[in-house]
């Protein structure tokens, strides 16, 4: 199988593990930069270009597009697709994961339970929103257009306050959701081909209010509960994934009672190391095990 990584470095932990992962299972596999690939577009014709040279078509792309490229990247991702290569994942799946309210929207009109969320671009009624969504501490995301931009949490109203009158200035869009409480945990599961393979809690350190995986977070494996299963595989379906991973808040079971899991947000480019070494599971192998699987049903 000959298999481009899409990625800004190969040196990029997540993108390394792949790579090593294809080799072991005796794959080719070449790493290009989004941002040096060139779309050449034209009647009846359309090519790639890295860095002067054609590229001929892979069998398979795996994306790994940081924010701060996506609009380009995602043009990229779309015209491989175009050509024949099998996407993991495709350029409108990981466009909607992006979007805040069209994800949200989607996941909710399905009948998925997510945290109590209120979207505006206006803050008239802030209060009302606060209560909305349970109080302080909240969670605030911000985006520009269709991309994500940021996540804080905010405290206090005033905190709030001040917060929202810097980032509404500046023509962002707000997301303001409910914060993780003491009675819920903070779970990540990654899912591979629609199958939920792992999961880690999440607890913020001491001072922190945080639900970032790489920073500010100590990590535990955790099982894969029936309800976590169910809320993550609906999630990546449903925003059409083939690899991500689903950030969920799930409550603590009571007597008979089972837990209950929202899910309040879903990655197209999960990290994939900490959550290997925690959850003590090679989900690398297990994505490129997923791309032979598309590519010999491609061709039966």
């Amino acid at each position: 199988m000959k298999l481009v990584v899409l990625s800004r470095s190969r040196k990029i932990p997540s993108t390394k593990r792949l790579i090593e992962a294809a080799q072991e299972r005796g794959h080719q596999v070449r790493v290009l930069n989004p941002t040096g690939v060139t779309v050449r577009l034209g009647r009846g014709r359309s090519e790639l270009h890295y860095r002067g040279k054609k590229l001929r078509t892979p069998d398979v792309v795996i994306p790994r597009i940081a924010s701060s490229i996506a609009s380009y990247g995602l043009a990229v991702v779309e015209q491989f697709q175009a050509q024949g290569a099998i996407v993991l994942n495709s350029a409108r799946a990981i466009g909607l994961s992006r979007n805040p309210a069209r994800c949200l929207h989607r996941l909710a009109s399905a009948g998925l339970d997510i945290p109590a969320t209120v979207i505006s671009r206006e803050v008239e009624d802030l209060q009302g929103m606060v209560d909305e969504v349970g109080g302080v501490p909240v969670l605030v995301k911000l985006w520009q257009g269709s991309e994500r931009r940021g996540v804080m949490v905010c405290e206090s109203r005033q905190s709030l306050e001040a917060a929202l009158e810097a980032v509404l200035g500046l023509g962002h869009n707000i997301v303001m959701q409910e914060y993780v409480r003491k009675a819920q945990r903070d779970v990540r599961v990654f899912v591979v081909g629609g199958k939920a393979l792992a999961a880690v809690s999440r607890t913020a350190k001491a001072g922190r209010l945080s639900r970032t995986l790489s920073r500010f977070a100590s990590l535990e494996a955790c099982p894969v509960t029936d309800s976590l299963r169910d809320a993550a595989e609906a999630a990546a379906q449903l925003s059409e994934l083939e690899v991500c991973a689903v950030d969920l808040l799930e409550t603590q079971p009571r007597g008979s009672k089972p837990g209950r899991a929202r899910v309040f947000e879903i990655h197209a480019s999960p990290a994939l190391p900490e959550m290997e070494q925690r959850a003590k599971v090679d989900l690398a192998t297990a994505i490129i095990e997923r791309a032979e699987q598309l590519l010999a049903d491609s061709v039966s």
